[in-house]
């Protein structure tokens, strides 16, 4: 009963503070309301009563029901995946793959500059390099699911939405081969040996077999759809093919010294890219899918907002790191998306805001930082707080920034000063 319960308040308690922004005549995007929720009904807001279902007393409690999360990952990287249409890449493939790999190895090698300066004046007792280094390569990495949302409510069309979507999208397997190797390097400095097998074999094969796993699947999805002649039927069979996707994305199999595992968001992405290429009915049914996973979504950014860690405010040192990790961050995003965008002849438009709506970070900078936790305790710690601080700042800061960059591109219509007007474009905007 609780989980139905938490689930239940999570949504309710979402949607309701999205009506009492557009009451107060806040224009922020809906993501930043759910995320506000969720901060307001976890363990640091109404979970302080100590009543279950009303607020989630414990992270444990949140931790409870993230099978929501989960699953709600898996939609939003199969809708994702449904970008990169063979039509639109033959434009823009060349721009996005440049753009996705030099904009995060920019973030990553920029971060690892600052904060190795920041390592040598407090010392390795402190700070020691080893974070310093990991926390470049989480640097790297960008939330696609916020950027998606805020794509998806404000019907933001365009060369920067168009460009936008198939970089997020790139950035996990960037931000995954960049990590692994930093996570090598560190583990090296610690008195280990510089596992080449960990640093580059494991890695590229987790891409490589994500790949073709969601290939693979995509296909007998597109195939099986045929079978069917009701567009409810193949939604059905296409939700029960991103679930089993989700599924066979835990496998870890060891063969040798080597292991073959997958990346959820990369094998459900490229479920949605073959499914979208090869069946002839993918669009009416990715329509349907949306609607469909509109609540699912909704509670996924309540919940996410549910984890954000307030308590990393009690510690200054982790605040202060946590401040010049976000402004070397966001430099590097920007810095790098603005000479790759120009080096790649992107339009004005792209080159001015692209980088700011590469901002938003979470669900795949959490997974590594809680992989951080094997360079010990001392060292976890750190990269979890600076992440974390990270986290609560860009989901709550950046949604809003990715609007406003498109909408000053002119990819988003202005909201018009009619009242009737404004209720209309609203709806429409639903």
């Amino acid at each position: 009963m609780y989980i139905f319960l938490a689930v239940s308040s999570a949504l309710f308690a979402g949607l309701m503070l999205t009506r009492v922004f557009r009451l107060l005549k806040l224009n922020f995007p809906d993501v930043t309301a759910f995320l506000i929720a969720g901060l307001l009904i976890g363990p640091y807001g109404l979970g302080q009563i100590g009543l279950k279902g009303l607020g989630f007393v414990s992270m444990r409690d949140v931790e409870a029901i993230s099978i929501v999360n989960t699953t709600a990952l898996g939609f939003i990287a199969f809708s994702i995946g449904s970008e990169f249409r063979l039509e639109e890449l033959k434009h823009t493939g060349r721009q996005a793959t440049i753009i996705g790999i030099f904009q995060a190895v920019v973030a990553a090698a920029l971060v690892d500059v600052v904060l190795a300066v920041i390592h040598f004046i407090l010392g390795e007792e402190v700070f020691p390099l080893s974070a310093a280094i990991v926390l470049g390569a989480i640097a790297s990495a960008t939330a696609p699911a916020a950027t998606l949302m805020v794509v998806r409510q404000y019907k933001a069309d365009g060369p920067l939405t168009r460009l936008l979507l198939p970089i997020v999208a790139l950035d996990d397997a960037v931000g995954l081969v960049i990590y692994s190797v930093s996570m090598g390097i560190a583990r090296a400095m610690q008195g280990g040996n510089l596992d080449m097998i960990s640093i580059g074999i494991n890695p590229l094969l987790e891409i490589i077999c994500s790949l073709i796993l969601g290939a693979v699947l995509g296909l007998c999805l597109s195939l099986l759809e045929k079978l069917f002649h009701s567009n409810s039927n193949r939604l059905s069979l296409t939700i029960s093919f991103v679930l089993l996707t989700i599924a066979l994305s835990y496998l870890e199999i060891p063969v040798g010294p080597v292991t073959i595992s997958f990346s959820s968001l990369l094998v459900c992405m490229m479920l949605g890219t073959i499914f979208c290429n090869v069946s002839e009915f993918s669009g009416d049914i990715m329509q349907r899918a949306e609607k469909w996973t509109a609540p699912l979504n909704a509670s996924f950014f309540v919940l996410s907002g549910a984890e954000l860690e307030l308590s990393v405010f009690q510690n200054p040192a982790y605040v202060a790191i946590g401040v010049i990790y976000i402004i070397a961050r966001s430099l590097g995003k920007y810095i790098g998306a603005r000479i790759s965008s120009t080096a790649t002849g992107c339009d004005e438009n792209v080159r001015k805001y692209l980088g700011i709506t590469l901002l938003p970070q979470a669900g795949v900078a959490l997974g590594m930082c809680a992989q951080a936790m094997v360079l010990g305790e001392f060292e976890g710690t750190i990269i979890r707080n600076v992440t974390l601080f990270g986290v609560l700042i860009y989901e709550l800061v950046g949604p809003l920034l990715t609007r406003n960059a498109l909408m000053k591109a002119g990819e988003i219509a202005p909201i018009p000063e009619n009242k009737k007007t404004r209720e209309r474009f609203r709806v429409n905007a639903r």
